[in-house]
């Protein structure tokens, strides 16, 4: 006898958000209370810009978040004529990247950071106490993203409330938009004291590492099955978030003194989080770890050398 049984249909993106955060209320909050703090920063920083009050630093880290966002958007144009590239290639490019950032972080952000805190309180210890806050407000703040956005960045499946309602390209979209975000916040933070040395190779770290991201997106939207040319698209404007992070991070360190290495911390730890959770467990799915390491020590040694030649 066949069954006639019909599916239900998908519920509401609504209702599943208010089933997600019933199930985890303490995440929630903590990312209400996160998203909060950087609305509000978004908005002080926007506010600058339109009264004409920005310091030198902030146009840097405006122009800092442009430049990675055009970064991703170079890195997907070769998408145009390529259709896809070996997935050793593929995780190699994506280790490279991580990388980088794990050297940016260290070099760019917590050393800077941790130098700045011990300048505010003459003590090493309550310097390292601040920049671990900072890098813990980093850590909680993506925490709470990847919970509660829809997407899916490796091939454990998507997550997220209303990811049932997505297709998987928006899905993938998503998850490369997180990467984005804390990459930004890090470029407008290096330069919201006018600090070229540390700006400087941080910023180039970041554009670097987004070009072989840019194209990786635009490959695998192709591989889902849309056009070039609508892959490209939807690739560059996965980038939209580097400048409007860099605009948060203007905002976030341009209060209190110690809100600078505070700011660094919280930068480092959203970046380190983004690596160990989701772009290195990525590049060693496929067999490929060996190439992938390779990757990522030539990322380090790159971001490291830049770093002593720029800073």
């Amino acid at each position: 006898m066949t069954d006639h049984t019909l599916s239900s249909p998908p519920q509401p993106w609504q209702q599943l958000l208010r089933l997600h955060i019933q199930a985890h209320p303490k995440v929630a909050m903590a990312l209400a209370i996160a998203l909060a703090g950087v609305l509000l920063l978004l908005l002080q920083s926007l506010i600058a810009i339109a009264a004409g009050d920005l310091t030198p630093g902030a146009h840097y880290g405006i122009i800092g978040g442009l430049a990675g966002f055009a970064a991703t958007a170079l890195g997907a144009l070769p998408a145009l004529v390529l259709r896809s590239i070996p997935q050793r290639v593929e995780d190699t490019m994506l280790g490279f990247a991580a990388g980088m950032m794990l050297a940016a972080s260290a070099f760019s952000l917590l050393l800077p950071g941790l130098e700045a805190a011990e300048g505010l309180t003459g003590n090493p210890f309550l310097a390292a106490a601040v920049v671990v806050l900072g890098m813990g407000l980093g850590v909680l703040l993506m925490l709470g993203l990847d919970q509660f956005t829809p997407h899916e960045h490796d091939k454990s499946g998507p997550c997220g409330p209303g990811h049932q309602n997505c297709s998987r390209v928006w899905l993938f979209v998503f998850a490369i938009a997180l990467h984005n975000l804390p990459e930004g916040m890090a470029i407008g933070v290096s330069f919201s004291q006018g600090d070229m040395k540390v700006g400087l190779p941080l910023t180039t770290a970041i554009a670097l590492q987004d070009i072989p991201e840019g194209l990786a997106v635009a490959l695998a939207i192709i591989a889902a099955g849309y056009k070039p040319l609508p892959a490209v698209l939807i690739a560059i404007l996965s980038g939209l978030l580097e400048p409007v992070g860099a605009l948060v991070g203007i905002g976030l360190s341009s209060g209190m003194a110690i809100a600078y290495p505070i700011g660094l911390g919280l930068a480092a730890g959203a970046m380190l989080f983004v690596v160990s959770h989701e772009v290195i467990p990525e590049t060693h799915r496929n067999g490929h770890q060996t190439f992938a390491t390779l990757g990522l020590m030539g990322g380090f040694a790159l971001m490291m050398t830049l770093d002593t030649a720029l800073g």
